[in-house]
Order: C-alpha cells, then sequence, then structure tokens
C-alpha cells in the first residue's frame, strides 16, 4: 500500500460465538432477541461456601467435536472454546482454507484470564501429590495467547499472531487490533476475539472476595444480571468465546462472501484513575468513544445503536453512562442502547467478542436485542436500555464498548456495508 493510498476497507464475513444461550450464531441471536436467560446456579462445583452461587455455564459442549481428543486432554478449557468458535465462525463465511493464502491469514484471541481451570487443578497436584506429578503441558495450557496459537495451528494460518490481555477489554481490542492489521496490507484474513472458561472455585473465590459480584439473587439466577437497573448488585460470571472472521473488502468481494458489517472505526484508551474501579465521570471511556467516532468519521448523531459494557455494577454501569451523556449529548437519550449481559453474564476478556458479533447482526437483521431484568429505574442511568423486549429499528452505523480492570477502553464502529 502506497503512503497516498487509502487504507483497505475491513468488513466482518464470519460469526462464531460458543456461550451459554448456544452454540451456533442463529442460535444465540434468536434467544438474545427473545429476552432468554442462560444464568442459572452453578453446575460446575459445589458453590454453596461462595458469596455468589449463580453463573451463565455453557451446557451440552463437547470439545471433540471441534479438535482432536489428544489435544482436548492436553489444553484448557478456553482454548477449547475459541477454538469452536473460530472454526464455527470459518464455516459461517464459508471460508476455504484450502484456497486461503495462509501467509496473509491472522489470528487475535484475546483472554483476559487465560487458563484459570488448568492453574487450580495443576495447583491441587502440586500441594497433594508433589511437584513430579504436575503436567508438562500445564505451561502451554494455561498461558492467555495458547488458544490464538491453538487456533492457528488448527486452520493453518501462519500471518500474524498474539493475544491481548487487557481484561474485560481483551476480544474488543483484539479485534480492532486485527482491523488495523488488514488495513496495513500484510494480511488479507483474521479471525479475532476472545475466549474465557473462569467459572471455576477460584476465579469465584477471587471475585467474591473482591465484591464484584451479585449476591443478592442467588435464589433466582434468572433475575440477578441486572445492568442500569437500582437493583444491580454486581456481575454474573459467563463463560465461552467469541470470534469473527475480517477480510478485506477486496479479499471478501472476489470470493462473493456475504458481509455483515464494515468496521470503520476504532479507538483504545486508558482511565489511568484506579485498578478496578472505573473513573465515575468515564472520562475515559469518553475519549476513546470520541476517538472512535472521529476515526470512522461520523458524528454522535449516526450512531443508531451501542451494544453496551452493561456490567451490573454500580459503579461501571454508571460510568458508562455518564461517558454516553458526555459525548452524544441530546443524542444521548434518543439512541438504543442495551446490554446483551443481562442475558449472557458476563464473559471477562471474551465479552466484546460475542458482543461484536451480537452487534453485527442487529445492523444486518435491523433487530436490536433487550437489556432483561430492567425493573427499577436508577436516576443516574436514565438512558434508552432497551428494556425487556426487543425492538425493531434500522440500524445503518452502531457501536461497541468495553471497559476492563486498569482502565482500559475499547470501542468499535461497525456500518452496514454498501
Amino acid at each position: 500500500m502506497s503512503d497516498d493510498a487509502s487504507p483497505p476497507r475491513v468488513v466482518i464475513t464470519g460469526l462464531g460465538v460458543v456461550t451459554s444461550l448456544g452454540l451456533s450464531i442463529e442460535e444465540f441471536w434468536q434467544n438474545l432477541l427473545a429476552g432468554r436467560n442462560g444464568i442459572s446456579r452453578v453446575t460446575r462445583f459445589d458453590p454453596s461456601d461462595f458469596s455468589c452461587q449463580v453463573g451463565a455455564e455453557i451446557r451440552d459442549f463437547d470439545a471433540t467435536d471441534y479438535m482432536d481428543a489428544k489435544e482436548v486432554r492436553r489444553n484448557d478449557r478456553f482454548t477449547h472454546y475459541g477454538v469452536a468458535a473460530s472454526k464455527i465462525a470459518v464455516e459461517d463465511a464459508k471460508l476455504d482454507l484450502n484456497r486461503v493464502n495462509k501467509d496473509g491469514f491472522g489470528v487475535y484471541i484475546g483472554s483476559g484470564i487465560g487458563g484459570m481451570e488448568t492453574i487450580e487443578f495443576q495447583a491441587r497436584r502440586l500441594f497433594e501429590m508433589g511437584p513430579r506429578r504436575v503436567s508438562p503441558f500445564m505451561i502451554p495450557s494455561l498461558i492467555s495467547n495458547i488458544a490464538s496459537g491453538v487456533v492457528a495451528i488448527e486452520v493453518g494460518a501462519r500471518g500474524p499472531n498474539f493475544s491481548i490481555v487487557s481484561a474485560c477489554s481483551s476480544a474488543t481490542h483484539a479485534i480492532g487490533e486485527a482491523y488495523r492489521e488488514l488495513q496495513e496490507g500484510d494480511s488479507e484474513v483474521m479471525l479475532a476475539g476472545g475466549s474465557e472458561a473462569a467459572i471455576t472455585q477460584i476465579g469465584y473465590a477471587g471475585f467474591c472476595s473482591m465484591r464484584a459480584m451479585s449476591t443478592r439473587f442467588n435464589d433466582t439466577p434468572e433475575r440477578a444480571s441486572r445492568p442500569f437497573d437500582r437493583m444491580r448488585d454486581g456481575f454474573i460470571m459467563g463463560e465461552g468465546s467469541g470470534v469473527v472472521v475480517l477480510e478485506t473488502l477486496a479479499h471478501a468481494r472476489q470470493r462473493k462472501a456475504r458481509i455483515y458489517c464494515e468496521i470503520i472505526g476504532y479507538a483504545a484508551t486508558c482511565d489511568a484513575y484506579h485498578v478496578t474501579t472505573p473513573d465515575p465521570n468515564g472520562n475515559g471511556l469518553k475519549l476513546c468513544l470520541q476517538r472512535a467516532l472521529k476515526k470512522a468519521k461520523m458524528k454522535p448523531e449516526d450512531i443508531d445503536y451501542i451494544n453496551a459494557h452493561g456490567t451490573s455494577t454500580l459503579y461501571n454501569d454508571r460510568a458508562e453512562t455518564n461517558a454516553v451523556k458526555e459525548v452524544f449529548g441530546k443524542h444521548a437519550y434518543k439512541v438504543p442502547m442495551s446490554s446483551t449481559k443481562s442475558m449472557t453474564g458476563h464473559l471477562l476478556g471474551a465479552a466484546g467478542g460475542i458482543e461484536v458479533a451480537a452487534t453485527a447482526k442487529v445492523i444486518e437483521t435491523g433487530v436490536i436485542p433487550p437489556t432483561i431484568n430492567y425493573e427499577f429505574s436508577d436516576p443516574e442511568c436514565d438512558l434508552n436500555y432497551v428494556p425487556n423486549q426487543k425492538i425493531n429499528a434500522k440500524v445503518n452505523v452502531a457501536m461497541s464498548n468495553n471497559m476492563g480492570f486498569g482502565g482500559h477502553n475499547a470501542s468499535i464502529v461497525l456500518k452496514a456495508c454498501r
């Protein structure tokens, strides 16, 4: 690409999700629109001693449907989910792996935590049975970049490959950086998103100790995740993966691919405020939204839908609302803004992957999923959160936002491709 040439346009052509609401994009999407809840009492371990006892677990998932049984044994669940979502996305994109230029095919799959289940299991073996019983596959199984590496092995992608670790912004950062990589012109196809499997005893112990998770709705799990609602009292852990296929527009058109939407803007900032609490005024996210809009060459009033970070925590929801008000002005009260975490729980480093996929479906279908469990209005969270029922709307341009521990912010702008 010459210095004076416009960068390649980048489009999304495949969507892969593995969530408590489904193992295909269509099942996931229909459940979102129906306002179905993927949250129930935790079964992966006995949660009786934990202050939060509910989560959005994945059921009926068999990793051997996507990987060789030997590789399944050698890898953590977060890698299983990442491989599955990647292969689902490739299939959805109808991408022929035998015809793709593997040197121009990259993978960026982020994770906020990586192989937490592996750490927990192998630590038990160490303390109970001694160091010789620790698996030689422990280290490559737990490191956060390994899902990206294993996906590349599975699909033969020899292009750029790494993992972004930025807590709950990881997947959106991964998709945004993949977009930049394609704009640079060295690659033609990227798999990007995030994967997480932190529903473990140590994961719950840590987050419960922080008092970050909901404790009020253990007996009614379906009501526990309630973004922007006055009765919210913490997030609910989800697990799974969201991966999308990104291509240059030229590459997608050459192979006559179905195009969901175009990526037109991306930005990343930091609050520089606190390791876990967001800037209460939303200043870091405000700057991120402004920069994403500038990169997209869009005005606030051009945005037709916002997929909110919306974690159901007191501080995050308030800070995000403040940032949107600051940037969007009067339009903040008009633009629909929903949190799909009300149904999927919070997938931490994978959250942005499934949320970008959902936002792409909004643009494709003109239907906006609701924020369920919105019962009691909060005067400090007073925007249009699409309460409890889906709505139909013409959506030409949409935005998906995420915020993470460490003050990380990420925002991506998608547009219908003409």
